[in-house]
């Protein structure tokens, strides 16, 4: 079945990965799905993005988490549509997610895990994300 995946535009890849790691913990919070559609709607990167196609990406990467080797799928079309050049800031994306709801939870940190490790993120680089995402949604 994954061979009739359509391929993904780079826009496409960054929400696929915010939705994996939504997703990951088999509990797509609010918060998170809020901040989604934050960064959608105001990060610069996304300001050509189609918003229709947030829906079609969403439900690609829930057929996949339910395939056996979906992850492995999803991670080569992700691959496939990302410049390098965008490897941090997908990571960075998925970062915020996790953060949204002001913890994260097993399944979101393997996922990011996963993500650092599929996109080649060096530690010390995904560390400096990390923290940004956590400072920027910590709470009174």
């Amino acid at each position: 079945m994954t061979t009739d995946l359509p391929s993904f535009s780079p826009c496409d890849a960054l929400v696929a990965l915010m939705v994996a790691v939504s997703a990951s913990d088999e509990r797509m919070r609010t918060s998170e799905l809020v901040a989604i559609q934050r960064m959608v709607d105001h990060a610069p990167i996304f300001a050509e993005y189609d918003l229709d196609r947030i829906r079609a990406v969403s439900q690609t990467v829930m057929t996949l988490f339910a395939e056996e080797e979906g992850l492995d799928a999803l991670f080569g079309l992700v691959r496939d549509a990302l410049p390098e050049k965008l490897f941090e800031t997908a990571y960075a994306l998925a970062c915020d997610v996790g953060a949204a709801d002001g913890r994260l939870y097993d399944g979101e940190i393997a996922m990011l895990a996963e993500i650092r490790h599929q996109l080649n993120i060096p530690r010390l680089h995904a560390a400096a994300i990390e923290l940004s995402a956590q400072v920027r949604h910590r709470v009174l």
